[in-house]
């Protein structure tokens, strides 16, 4: 008792800082508490997840490591070509077409400056380009599925933009990524319908046509090329002319553009007096060959291919039964009447069959046995009477029956036959193409026994002494181009020379300097004797003098010249043809005209022949109302 009383009178003495009872416990139960929280951040983390995330980079690494030795290796080339276009972009430098001239260097075609409006899908941005459509629909005045259908791909939208529309376009750039204003050249025609059927037209988009498409080649220009360096931010540090541009050289014609006109002009009025629509011309040099003027009717404007044709245009003209786009002269085929006179009877003298003295009497009409019908004899007229008459006054008075027996026999007198008489026309030219400097020549046509046969599915025997009569006075089956007939004339006044036609005489560079010149090319001679051909062109002066054509004997120059009338199964109806040279003792020029289906004889051509060859030969201009010419 007494300790414990001692004890609790006694008490302990601390120095520095003393420890509470109850930090002690404190202490404790933290201790226990760090043991329970670190017992569970030192959880294990499985083996499996760590494996797998090893194995899939470790893939990752096999697979990048494979498409670099890909791209290394095997595409090396591929993206080095695709790195260098990156960093090299390439600008054409346009240069200017070749133009056409006349003989006397007139200029035919012009280049005229022109916008067109280019699309590039790569530049574009998807996002709004429906309403984009819209709006340039607008600009273009076109429809949506046109406007669809040429964005649908790299391509030029439109051509020869007019100037509203490059304003409207120009106000609205900004809205159309994408689309751009490429600057070029449209050509131009001055002369329009008059030289059309010559020139033709060029333009990107379709197809040419005329000296435009047959001498592209030479015409093309050749476009340079710019190339610039860029760097990774796409900015230009560099350039390199890669190739200068070459303007395309240009032609000189054997055309007469004053020639050209004055035909064109005086024959349109003198087909508007008789109503008739389709017909030609053509005038060659008969020296060198070279196509002085070449007219068609009807014509078209040229321009409006060039410079943007409508569809009402487009739909007028390619709806139109006439065809304008047909060149007749050298695309068109007709039977030629008895402009084929003057061939028979420089065929018919040569084979002997007939002299410059022989004389056939004319009744008005041949009459020939029927082997079938011994009552029912053929009978082949003639439009008059013309008596006795030798191959000159034949050829001035177009005398049937003189042609007749010299090309089919009569009675005693022994033909040509029709063997000897395809074989004349075939050296004339009338079978083939001439080779003229023109898209679209076609060939003539004559007719023969095998063809016949086979044609109508007939015996041998079935070639009549009416196919043979025909043929000699150009009727029946044959057919042939202006073309032809006029080449054919050239070789009776130039003493016997087929010539080849060409329109092109020269071929120059920009500075005018002869790069190909294109001499007369002879296609065959020698088949007729010069004097038999001196003794046809007494006849064809004679058709001037006092014969079909005399209306032609007031020209200032001499002449020489035989008409035709085809007959085409229409009473009345006629396909009227002429041909001309003049002068008579040195020839400079021949003129061909065909008109189609005219009402009577001889219409048009003549009055055509007498303003034209007048105003050539420097007389005085003939009015286009003169009675006499009607």
């Amino acid at each position: 008792m007494l300790l414990n009383k001692d004890f609790k009178n006694r008490k302990i003495r601390r120095t520095g800082n003393e420890i509470q009872p109850e930090e002690i416990l404190w202490d404790t139960l933290a201790k226990k508490k760090e043991d329970i929280f670190g017992k569970k951040m030192e959880i294990p983390i499985r083996r499996w997840p760590l494996k797998l995330l090893f194995a899939l980079f470790s893939i990752l690494i096999v697979c990048v490591s494979i498409r670099i030795f890909i791209f290394q290796v095997f595409e090396f080339e591929k993206y080095s070509v695709l790195a260098e276009r990156n960093k090299f972009v390439s600008t054409q430098l346009k240069s200017e077409r070749g133009v056409i001239y006349d003989k006397n260097l007139n200029q035919l075609v012009f280049n005229k400056p022109a916008f067109n409006l280019i699309f590039n899908k790569y530049e574009s941005i998807e996002q709004g380009f429906d309403e984009r459509l819209n709006k340039l629909k607008w600009i273009l005045g076109t429809t949506e599925d046109q406007l669809r259908e040429k964005v649908s791909s790299n391509t030029l939208i439109a051509e020869n933009l007019s100037y509203e529309q490059l304003i409207l376009f120009e106000s609205f750039s900004d809205e159309f990524p994408g689309f751009y204003i490429e600057n070029a050249s449209v050509r131009e025609y001055q002369t329009g319908p008059i030289f059309s059927h010559i020139i033709g037209y060029h333009r990107k988009t379709s197809q040419d046509a005329g000296l435009e498409a047959f001498y592209n080649e030479e015409l093309s220009s050749k476009p340079g090329e710019i190339r610039y360096e860029r760097n990774i931010y796409g900015e230009i540090i560099g350039q390199e002319l890669i190739r200068e541009p070459g303007s395309g050289d240009s032609l000189v014609l054997w055309l007469d553009s004053k020639l050209q006109e004055k035909l064109y002009n005086v024959f349109l009025e003198e087909l508007s007096a008789v109503g008739v629509k389709k017909a030609s011309a053509i005038a060659i040099d008969p020296k060198t060959g070279g196509v002085l003027a070449m007219v068609s009717f009807p014509s078209y404007d040229n321009n409006l291919f060039t410079q943007g044709i409508s569809q009402e245009d487009w739909d007028k003209l390619s709806n139109d039964k006439n065809m304008p786009f047909l060149n007749r002269v050298i695309a068109g085929r007709y039977p030629t009447g008895s402009i084929i006179k003057p061939l028979m009877a420089s065929a018919a003298l040569n084979e002997g069959v007939i002299t410059e003295k022989t004389t056939i009497n004319c009744s008005g009409e041949i009459v020939i046995e029927n082997p079938w019908f011994e009552d029912q004899p053929w009978t082949f007229k003639d439009f008059r009477t013309h008596g006795l008459t030798n191959v000159e006054k034949a050829i001035a008075e177009s005398c049937n029956v003189f042609f007749y027996t010299i090309g089919g026999g009569y009675k005693n007198f022994k033909g040509m036959g029709p063997d000897s008489m395809i074989e004349y026309l075939t050296e004339f030219g009338w079978d083939s193409k001439l080779g003229i400097d023109l898209p679209g020549e076609i060939s003539g046509f004559i007719p023969n026994k095998e063809w016949k046969k086979e044609k109508f599915s007939s015996p041998d025997n079935l070639w009549m002494p009416g196919d043979t009569y025909n043929l000699s006075i150009g009727q029946g089956y044959l057919s042939v181009t202006p073309l032809e007939v006029a080449s054919a004339f050239v070789s009776l006044v130039n003493g016997g020379k087929l010539l080849k036609p060409q329109l092109v005489k020269q071929v120059i560079d920009k500075d005018k300097n002869v790069i190909t010149e294109f001499q007369p090319e002879v296609l065959s001679e020698g088949f007729i004797d010069a004097q038999n051909l001196e003794i046809v062109k007494k006849g064809m002066k004679g058709t001037v003098d006092y014969g079909s054509a005399v209306v032609l004997n007031s020209l200032p120059v001499q002449a020489g010249a035989k008409t035709g009338t085809a007959e085409i199964g229409k009473d009345e109806y006629f396909h009227s043809w002429l041909t001309v040279f003049a002068p008579y003792d040195d020839p400079e020029i021949v003129i061909t005209l065909m008109v189609e289906s005219a009402y009577g004889m001889h219409k048009a051509v003549a009055p055509t022949a007498l303003r034209v060859l007048d105003w050539y030969f420097g007389g005085e201009e003939i009015p286009a109302d003169e009675d006499l010419l009607n």
